[in-house]
């Protein structure tokens, strides 16, 4: 990398490009000296360059303006072009809706005006261009109020760009900055508060802090008027500009040519609940609010932090996450070395873990995080290690209030974790959950935690890792390995069975094809045994020869999947099907869930059935102590949702193919109508040049093939299209037996409408149950238990309901198509219970009539 590259990037970071200095001002005279003398070089590379450097590390903006600030006194033009480009880029975020950018290069505008860059008025004139958006957006009148959150969304950028200009603002246009505080004020007036009841990480906000009353919007305000009133003063901001002040002064200033807003859509012409829903969750997908507070530790920990600075902290490691997300080690290290002068180890924890646990979805995969946490233990081992430790417990200690989908990223994310630490814990901690019945949340996630961790490593392993709370052995899943009905051990009677099973077994190793399989089925053993023996000796005999490993296992569904296709063709067998998997992996819910995935995925078996199979009684009795049947549910939803997402991306690229297609084939046919229309006719004859017979059937063989290519993409993106159709068609199907099986399910175990209309009175109902023998003894051996909080029916229906919103808030996108008929078939039914609605319209952020 070119020196002067390295300079910028590296600017005021300890390290070689800048000797042993850590001081800003020389770093930004050092860097200064060398980009000023490579302008005339370079400038058109390094132009781009340091623009890039500005938007994918912003914690360093206030660096980079003041760098442009000193070359914009030698340099006037160059300077000029930095602020096109800059103007440029943020219209082109603002027509794209791209929030990161809008958001950065706000910020960077505002640093560019403490430099003496811009002028100020004209940063004014955006700000209140924003604001006048935002404010028409939830007019009843002249906007749609569906879009608040684009409305929202241009406010926050206004306020969070404060914090990096609010000080020269203040000083050089005082009326101006205030009346834009006052127009804010004006807004907050007449907006609605956001309800995110959908999107806490604890149900009914019960571990929710006081920050729960109020929502960002509300809450960022309050953070900038005590900046305001305290002199716009605050730590967490670099301002290197003032050790130039002197010579900045003597710059010229830029303008910023006005900007346009895009316009949200149009408002709905009706009052329809469900086409309101729709646009507000479209504009919450366009523009979602990139960060929940979780506030896990005491206060007293994050202190001595003012609310300003925490909110800039948290910009700066949100910033980090996102821009250096394919270099890890780089992102931690960055995390790590912020430029604040405070602690902020426990602040970083909880702005991680408000990352892993966000709802509806996090801006990464869980694994991101994991790395990032563990490269952070290893460069901060004296510190981070402990607070991660600290996390891990409040987050424990508050479980059974934490939303079900937060929960299983937890799950996921701990034992992951584990796992890059040798599985070290100190589980004697929590060994008391032994003492709790088998439904107790904490008792639930340390089990989920072990289970998983023996995934990651072996039983022998893990149970190794819990010899000082060796009772949590109990919790291990079942060290024995497959249950095959069919082994051939001594002392065992050798039935009929058996020898059907061997005799399938040769047929396999000796390769047969699934055709002479289905026919020896057909004409030897379904005539005599019928299908539930034929069933049970094939599915456990196949599995059985593929459970040595994942690859074994896919390689005999890919040979003899069609023996099972032509076994289960309807659903009624296909859930027979997946009891026989299930029995055959009872002791290892991983291959259970890996086996009926792939099953899914080769077709051999419908989600409607496996709907259907996660919903059949002894499921429905699993469903608050294990995550099994949520496992294999969440399987065959992701699996359906991507395929139909595979297919939308096809037909998008079949229609762009078929454009280009289309115009080849017409500049074919333009090129051979003007080689005709050159043809000269003599005598009534057409004459033509030696070359012109060569030339024509080239052209009409140019014709004919572009026509040929053009036709085959048509009927492709025909075919994907009926594809698409009959998938979407496939999914209403599938999303009404689902609604309808969680209906049906929670209608038989919640309690009358008028005891339990709230997830409050659910629990209350619970906790006063004081004759209910579940909360004195484990039904499963009998052992006497400590009282839960609320008894095991209780604990079932919060946990399903917690399901349901989980799984109805991952897949709104799917839902919302079928909005009408799902509310005219199943959530407006006068026979729904009232938490079953509650927990849908909650997920999908309709308000409750």
């Amino acid at each position: 990398m070119s020196n002067w590259k390295t300079l910028l990037l590296r600017i005021g970071e300890k390290g070689p490009e800048y000797g042993t200095s850590s001081d800003y001002k020389e770093h930004i005279e050092t860097c200064f000296s060398v980009i000023r003398r490579e302008i005339e070089r370079s400038g058109d590379q390094l132009l781009p360059f340091l623009l890039q450097c500005a938007e994918q590390l912003p914690h360093k903006i206030p660096l980079y303006g003041t760098l442009i600030g000193l070359l914009n006194l030698e340099n006037e033009d160059f300077v000029q072009r930095i602020v096109e480009n800059v103007q440029a880029d943020f219209q082109v975020a603002l027509d794209s809706g791209s929030c990161n950018s809008i958001r950065i290069l706000l910020r960077f505008m505002t640093s560019l005006l403490c430099s003496k860059v811009i002028q100020p008025a004209s940063l004014i004139v955006v700000f209140e261009t924003l604001l006048s958006s935002a404010a028409t957006t939830v007019d009843e009148e002249k906007g749609n109020p569906s879009w608040q959150p684009q409305a929202d969304f241009y406010v926050i950028c206004i306020l969070s760009s404060l914090p990096w200009g609010g000080a020269e603002l203040a000083e050089q246009v005082p009326d101006e900055i205030e009346r834009v505080l006052v127009g804010i004020q004006a807004y907050l007036s007449i907006r609605k508060h956001s309800s995110t009841s959908g999107l806490n990480f604890f149900h009914e906000g019960e571990s929710e802090n006081s920050l729960a009353d109020k929502d960002f919007v509300e809450d960022l305000w309050d953070r900038i008027q005590s900046l305001a009133s305290n002199g716009w003063k605050l730590d967490s901001v670099p301002r290197p500009h003032l050790s130039f002040e002197a010579q900045l002064v003597a710059g010229k200033f830029h303008e910023i040519s006005p900007i346009k807003c895009m316009e949200p859509p149009s408002p709905p012409s009706g009052l329809s609940r469900t086409f309101i829903g729709k646009q507000k969750h479209d504009a919450l997908l366009r523009y979602p609010q990139r960060m929940r507070r979780l506030n896990i530790f005491p206060a007293n920990k994050t202190e001595d932090v003012q609310p300003i600075d925490r909110f800039v902290v948290e910009e700066y490691l949100l910033d980090v996450l996102l821009y250096l997300n394919g270099c890890r080690k780089e992102c931690a290290s960055y995390m790590a070395n912020l430029p604040v002068p405070f602690r902020y180890e426990y602040l970083m924890a909880e702005t991680l873990f408000s990352q892993i646990l966000l709802l509806p979805q996090p801006p990464f995969k869980t694994l991101y995080y994991t790395l990032v946490i563990m490269d952070l233990c290893k460069a901060l081992p004296g510190a981070f290690p402990a607070v991660v430790a600290g996390a891990v417990r409040a987050l424990f200690e508050k479980i059974s209030d934490l939303d079900m989908e937060s929960r299983t990223r937890l799950i996921l994310w701990f034992s992951h974790h584990l796992s890059n630490f040798q599985f070290i814990w100190p589980w004697e901690e929590w060994a008391y959950v032994l003492d709790l019945p088998k439904w107790a949340p904490k008792r639930v996630f340390v089990q989920e935690v072990l289970q998983r961790e023996v995934r990651l490593s072996y039983w022998d392993r893990i149970k190794q890792s819990i010899e000082n709370a060796s009772a949590l052995e109990e919790l291990l899943p079942a060290k024995a390995g497959p249950a095959y009905m069919y082994s051939l051990e001594e002392g065992k009677e050798k039935t009929e069975e058996h020898q059907l099973s061997a005799e399938l077994n040769r047929k396999v190793k000796e390769k047969q094809t699934a055709r002479d399989m289905i026919s020896w089925i057909e004409e030897t053993i379904y005539p005599v045994h019928g299908f539930e023996v034929t069933l049970t000796v094939i599915v456990q005999t196949l599995l059985d020869i593929g459970s040595k490993s994942f690859t074994h296992l896919a390689t005999v569904l890919e040979r003899y999947g069609q023996v099972f296709a032509k076994l289960c063709p309807d659903n009624d067998k296909q859930v027979m099907l997946l009891t026989q998997v299930n029995t055959y992996w009872k002791n290892n819910t991983q291959m259970t869930a890996v086996a009926i995935d792939r099953m899914m995925g080769y077709r051999l078996v419908s989600n409607q059935a496996i709907v259907r199979w996660v919903f059949s009684p002894d499921n429905v009795d699993q469903f608050h102590v294990s995550d099994q049947p949520w496992e294999i549910l969440g399987n065959a939803l992701n699996k359906t949702y991507n395929r139909i997402t595979d297919l939308r991306k096809e037909i998008l690229n079949l229609t762009k193919n078929v454009l280009v297609a289309e115009k080849t084939s017409a500049n074919a046919r333009v090129e051979l109508e003007s080689a005709e229309s050159k043809l000269m006719i003599v005598d009534g004859e057409p004459v033509i040049g030696s070359d012109n017979p060569a030339k024509m059937k080239r052209l009409k063989s140019t014709v004919e093939k572009a026509g040929e290519a053009e036709l085959s993409l048509r009927e492709s993106l025909e075919a994907k299209e009926a594809l698409l159709n009959r998938a979407l068609s496939e999914t209403e199907v599938l999303l009404l037996q689902l609604f309808q099986s969680f209906s049906a399910v929670l209608k038989e175990r919640l309690p009358e409408p008028t005891k339990a209309r709230s997830l409050q009175d659910l629990k209350s109902t619970g906790a006063e149950d004081k004759n209910s023998s579940a909360m004195e003894v484990d039904s499963e051996n009998g052992n006497p238990k400590k009282k839960s909080e609320i008894g095991e029916r209780e604990q079932w229906c919060l946990s399903t309901l917690g399901y349901l919103t989980a799984f109805t808030r991952q897949y709104a996108n799917e839902i919302w198509p079928h909005m009408e008929k799902l509310e005219s078939e199943v959530f407006a039914r006068e026979d729904v219970h009232p938490l079953f609605r509650e927990a849908i319209f909650t997920a999908l952020q309709i308000p409750l009539q």
